[in-house]
């Protein structure tokens, strides 16, 4: 295992490498409050702790160089095991990129209303295309979220053994000929990056390096182009252009948002402002790999604000990372063991899971 915890040969655990793998942990009842046994995430000066929390940042940079491989992993680990969240610089997803999809997201959502529901699809739970304002909620709430967006995914040859398990794109082509071009690009570049970054989480649980990337090879991954339009007098009173909730699946990608307005629930209930930077990725650990690991690794509750600016708009595009449908999260005894001993979540597939939560979120019906 990588970096979860320092100083293990002087812990008397059997180490793979320089590091004890997790099972090891696991069996062995381990007192941290010894000198020099601390994990270096809980130890913040007074000044620190003064100063307003942030997520973590990581630079990509240190995983692409051999020599500080561990490091990423260890922080990566830490992360996601402390807040659920941190920021990722370097990442070699070409701005130009952004930039063009983020302009075509602008052209497309300014279109009459009419053009746009002509890409509503209803009979597959809204999987793709375009899902009007005012239809997705919270979990447990009935406010409205104030935005539109659109949904594309996975597109398999028609031979493929899990073609069947998943809709097809629709695309506007005939009102706006280069976005599908942009956003089916932008899609594969980032999930390219997902699955390094998977594999730096898979190393950090002691697990081989393709464990939770094999997991999403072909999976259900679906990449959302979100529009919260300016905050309109009339909108439902309590509603917010995203309540606050967890994600659903394994791990979220974010690029930078064109605005503020991301918040992180932080352990004393309070909110971590996460500001838009498009040299900036946002990455979160979300629902399924949190049941995977039992609770080790964090999903955490975020939120996106209304801005004081009623008149702005503010878009973002997240890359929603999903494994196979019939992948069982039941979590893993391994991480039950150094999580209290108890199974925190219940035995369920991804598939089962995606299909429970849509429903909770009114983007399909029982």
């Amino acid at each position: 295992m990588v970096g979860r915890f320092r100083s293990a040969r002087h812990l008397g655990l059997a180490v793979c490498g320089n590091h004890p793998t997790i099972a090891e942990i696991g069996r062995q009842k381990i007192n941290f409050l010894g000198e020099g046994f601390i994990p270096t995430r809980h130890i913040t000066s007074v000044r620190e702790d003064r100063l307003a929390r942030k997520i973590p940042e990581l630079d990509l940079r240190e995983w692409h160089d051999p020599t500080r491989r561990t490091d990423f992993v260890t922080k990566m680990g830490e992360a996601l095991e402390d807040i659920g969240f941190f920021a990722l610089n370097n990442h070699d997803i070409d701005l130009q990129l952004i930039e063009s999809a983020y302009d075509n997201a602008s052209d497309f959502f300014s279109r009459p209303e009419a053009e746009k529901l002509g890409h509503e699809r209803l009979g597959i739970q809204r999987q793709r295309g375009f899902v009007p304002f005012g239809v997705e909620h919270a979990k447990g709430n009935l406010a409205p979220d104030l935005k539109e967006f659109w949904q594309s995914g996975r597109t398999l040859p028609s031979d493929h053994p899990k073609a069947d398990e998943f809709p097809t794109n629709t695309w506007p082509d005939e009102i706006q000929p280069d976005f599908q071009t942009t956003i089916d690009g932008l899609y594969r570049e980032m999930e390219k990056l997902s699955h390094e970054l998977l594999c730096a989480a898979s190393l950090y649980l002691g697990k081989p390096e393709k464990w939770l990337s094999d997991m999403a090879e072909d999976g259900n991954t679906i990449l959302r182009v979100i529009h919260y339009p300016p905050i309109s007098p009339d909108a439902p009173p309590g509603a917010t252009r995203s309540a606050q909730h967890e994600d659903i699946n394994f791990i979220t990608l974010l690029v930078g948002s064109t605005a503020d307005g991301l918040e992180v629930m932080d352990h004393d209930g309070s909110w971590i402002k996460v500001e838009g930077n498009h040299h900036h990725i946002i990455v979160d650990s979300g629902d399924m790999l949190q049941s995977l690991t039992n609770g080790l690794f964090k999903s955490t509750t975020h939120r996106v604000i209304n801005p004081d600016d009623d008149t702005s708009d503010r878009f973002s595009m997240p890359l929603f990372v999903h494994p196979h449908n019939d992948i069982d999260l039941t979590p893993r005894p391994e991480f039950i063991a150094i999580t209290g001993g108890d199974a925190k979540y219940p035995t369920i597939t991804a598939g089962e899971y995606l299909h429970q939560r849509l429903e909770e979120i009114g983007l399909t019906s029982k």
